[in-house]
C-alpha cells in the first residue's frame, strides 16, 4: 500500500529592511513582522536587515538552509524600486547557499494599501475626513537619485489628488528636491488650500524621517502624520507580495485571518 505523498513544505517569508543605526527603525520593522504573523499564523516570516542590525540576509539564509528549508520568499522591505531593490538586494541573494530556493518579491510600492495608510495616518494626527477638499498635502517621501523612484513618487501624488484632495505635492528628505519645508511653502500659495497636512511615506523612524518632520514644523505644517509603521494595512500588503511571488497552486498556505479593522 502505497504511502500518502507528504505535504508541500511552504516557503518561509523572509523580510528583508535596509537597517538603521536608529533602534525605532528595527523595533518598528520587527512590530510589522508581528503582525504578518498575527494575519497569516501558518506563514513562517522571518526578518533580516543590509546593515547596521542583526540578523544579516546572508546568515539568515545561511541558517534557513540548515534547518532544511527550501523555498524563501524574499521580500523587500521597500517603497520604490531604487538602488537596494535593483542592485544591493539581488547581489546578496545570488549568494544563497546551494539548494536553497529564492523567489524575489516586488517592493511594496505603489498600492492602494499604502494610500490607505497615509490617510490613516493623517486622520490620527488630527486632519478631518470632511476638510479634504481644502487641504494640500505633502507627500514626503525618504529621496532618491534614481529617475525612475522620483518618478514613481510624482506619479502617486497626481493620482491622490484625484481622490478629493485640495492639492498633493512631492517631498524628499534626500538626494532630490523640493525638500518638505518648501512644498509646505508652496502649498500655502494654492487657491482653496486652507490648510497643510504631511504624510511621510516611509516605513519606520530614522533620520530622514526626522528630517521630513523638522522641516515640517519648520515651515509651521497644520498637520504632521506619523510614518506608516506597523499598520495592519501594511501587513496585508506584504501578505499580498507574498502571495503574487509564490502561487498558491504550487505551495498553498494558511488563508489570510480576518481582524476587525480589516473586515
Amino acid at each position: 500500500m502505497r504511502r500518502p505523498a507528504p505535504p508541500p513544505r511552504r516557503p518561509v517569508l523572509l523580510v528583508i529592511a535596509h537597517g538603521s543605526r536608529d533602534p525605532r527603525h528595527a523595533a518598528s520593522v520587527r512590530a510589522l513582522v508581528r503582525q504578518v504573523r498575527s494575519l497569516r499564523p501558518g506563514l513562517r516570516v522571518e526578518t533580516a536587515f543590509l546593515d547596521f542590525n542583526a540578523p544579516s540576509v546572508p546568515g539568515t539564509l545561511e541558517q534557513l538552509a540548515a534547518e532544511g528549508v527550501r523555498d524563501v520568499v524574499a521580500l523587500p522591505l521597500l517603497l520604490t524600486r531604487a538602488f537596494h531593490a535593483k542592485a544591493d538586494i539581488p547581489a546578496v541573494l545570488r549568494e544563497a547557499p546551494a539548494g536553497l530556493r529564492v523567489r524575489r518579491a516586488p517592493v511594496l510600492g505603489p498600492s492602494p494599501l499604502l494610500l490607505r495608510t497615509l490617510e490613516q495616518r493623517l486622520h490620527e494626527a488630527g486632519l478631518d475626513p470632511a476638510d479634504r477638499s481644502s487641504t494640500g498635502v505633502v507627500l514626503a517621501s525618504a529621496g532618491s537619485s534614481d529617475p525612475e523612484a522620483i518618478a514613481v513618487i510624482a506619479e502617486i501624488a497626481r493620482e491622490w489628488r484625484l481622490t478629493g484632495w485640495c492639492a498633493v505635492r512631492p517631498a524628499f528628505a534626500s538626494a532630490s528636491s523640493p525638500r518638505t519645508r518648501d512644498a509646505v511653502r508652496a502649498l500655502r500659495a494654492v487657491p482653496g488650500v486652507r490648510q497643510v497636512a504631511v504624510a511621510p511615506y516611509v516605513l519606520a523612524p530614522g533620520f530622514l524621517p526626522d528630517r521630513i518632520a523638522r522641516d515640517a514644523v519648520e515651515a509651521g505644517a497644520d498637520i504632521l502624520a506619523e510614518v506608516l509603521g506597523p499598520a495592519p494595512s501594511v501587513a496585508r500588503l506584504l501578505l499580498r507580495r507574498h502571495d503574487e511571488t509564490y502561487a498558491p497552486d504550487t505551495c498553498p498556505v494558511a488563508p489570510l485571518a480576518r481582524t476587525p479593522a480589516l473586515a
